[in-house]
């Protein structure tokens, strides 16, 4: 990418997409002055509020009631079973079912009031919404056709942000067809459990909805074309996961590759790059995401995209195109929703003249909603080690933590690494219910550059779950000579 000096401050912003990136982007830009228009072919939210992030983990909620369930004997809590006394017929605990239209419709509702609060937010600003196609004209040009038909609309932009996402790949020869072959976008139609869900891909998005509908109940075979589930992350904590998963009763096929999918007469077949067939009722296709980038306009304005579709940008959001930022799925950082909020807001603080510190993407937290979750920040042990970096680790299994003892969690640990001379936290990963609140004490430990000892040093309530971090901390305090 080439150098480029700053920007002079804009008056008009155009922005494509109105999901995290696109409306903080809106929210920021309002703050510093700018007029603001955001274009958005499906509502605002995007697909992360509509189809993506928002749904699938408010699924996963409803799932997370049955994963406690297992708990409950250990406590002591029985299901289905009378009490005693005179008002024993009267008291008797109900046995715990499913009803899939009904969590699919609250599912559904979430996401619109989401969407709704997100425009309303908008509109109290001043940000002008249309809904509609849109795609540049020249850098300085977004072309817009509205949803509701009519002549294209054309706004004339001193800068230009492209947040429009990705869309769900599919199986070569494969398309979804809403019914039994599935993308996660599609998933909310069901109004019936499925009687035998095969997940292809056994990344986040795949073995968070195979842990989500085992734990609903659902027969799930998992198809990984690698050596083990979540190939991308923690070896530890994917091998935690995996094995957590065939307890439950999931069939997991590793280095098993999908070549295809296909329809039979009462549900669906998928046949494996080795020849064998697997059948279900339903499949779903898990195996990433495409960027939304083709056909609109993008480099014919200048904008250089990878081979891969991806926008190019640099840590400020700055497209090839002078005057043209883009942030989210479609520029392939990170696929968070968090990622691309950020992005969107330093894209405008930067083109508006504010003060901006370019994303740092070590400093990035992310978490897979499974049962347990993996929470993970900061440097990975495979990147330590593929850099040659110098580095110690202390692991802490959540069976040894008192509060998780009481609550029945056994299968987790919390691990850290550290610089071994200077004791700076380097990273760390929480496996863990609600292990995406427990990784930010150690998000803010990397973020400021804090030591073991900084973290150790600091009080934890007595019994919790966080007292495990500072305890992991104390594991790898280097004495004084």
């Amino acid at each position: 990418m080439s150098a480029q000096g700053p920007d002079l401050q804009a008056t008009r912003i155009v922005i494509l997409g109105g999901g995290p990136g696109g409306y903080e982007a809106a929210l920021v830009a309002r703050r510093l002055g700018a007029e603001v228009t955001v274009v958005e072919r499906q509502g605002l939210g995007g697909s992360a509020v509509l189809t993506d992030v928002v749904p699938s983990k408010t699924l996963i909620a409803a799932a997370e009631w049955m994963t406690s369930t297992e708990r409950a004997a250990g406590l002591g809590i029985r299901f289905g079973v009378p009490r005693t006394g005179a008002d024993a017929a009267e008291t008797t605990v109900p046995g715990i079912s499913v009803d899939l239209a009904a969590v699919n419709q609250r599912v559904m509702a979430l996401a619109a009031a989401q969407s709704a609060d997100i425009r309303a937010r908008l509109d109290r600003e001043g940000v002008v919404t249309i809904l509609g196609e849109g795609r540049l004209d020249g850098p300085r040009r977004v072309v817009v056709r509205p949803a509701g038909g009519g002549d294209d609309v054309a706004l004339d932009a001193d800068a230009v942000l492209v947040s429009v996402g990705a869309t769900p790949r599919e199986l070569p020869g494969s398309p979804a067809d809403g019914e039994r072959i599935l993308t996660w976008t599609q998933l909310y139609a069901l109004q019936e459990l499925p009687e035998k869900l095969i997940v292809v891909g056994s990344g986040v998005t795949g073995a968070e909805f195979a842990g989500a509908y085992n734990a609903l109940g659902v027969d799930v075979t998992l198809v990984s074309s690698r050596d083990r589930v979540l190939p991308g992350e923690d070896a530890d904590a994917a091998e935690l996961l995996e094995g957590v998963f065939r307890s439950r009763g999931m069939t997991v096929l590793s280095r098993s590759r999908a070549a295809g999918a296909e329809r039979t007469a009462d549900g669906v077949a998928v046949t494996l790059a080795d020849g064998r067939v697997v059948e279900g009722s339903h499949v779903l296709v898990a195996v990433g995401a495409i960027p939304s980038t083709r056909g609109i306009g993008l480099e014919e304005a200048g904008v250089t995209l990878a081979p891969s579709g991806h926008v190019v940008v640099d840590k400020v959001a700055r497209t090839t195109a002078r005057g043209v930022y883009a942030a989210g799925d479609c520029t392939g950082v990170l696929p968070l929703a968090s990622v691309a909020a950020m992005q969107g807001r330093i894209a405008m603080q930067h083109v508006l003249g504010d003060a901006v510190r370019p994303i740092r993407v070590q400093d990035v937290a992310a978490n897979i909603f499974t049962s347990p979750e993996i929470a993970t920040v900061g440097k990975s042990e495979v990147a330590l080690q593929a850099a040659g970096s110098k580095y110690v680790t202390a692991t802490l299994p959540l069976s040894r933590n008192p509060r998780a003892k009481m609550l029945g969690m056994r299968d987790g640990f919390v691990k850290l690494f550290a610089h071994p001379e200077a004791s700076v936290v380097l990273g760390g990963v929480v496996v863990a219910p609600r292990a995406s609140e427990l990784i930010f004490p150690i998000t803010l430990a990397v973020s400021h550059r804090l030591t073991v000892d900084d973290v150790a040093e600091a009080f934890t309530v007595y019994p919790s779950l966080s007292g495990s971090i500072a305890e992991v901390a104390r594991m790898l305090h280097h004495p004084v000579d």
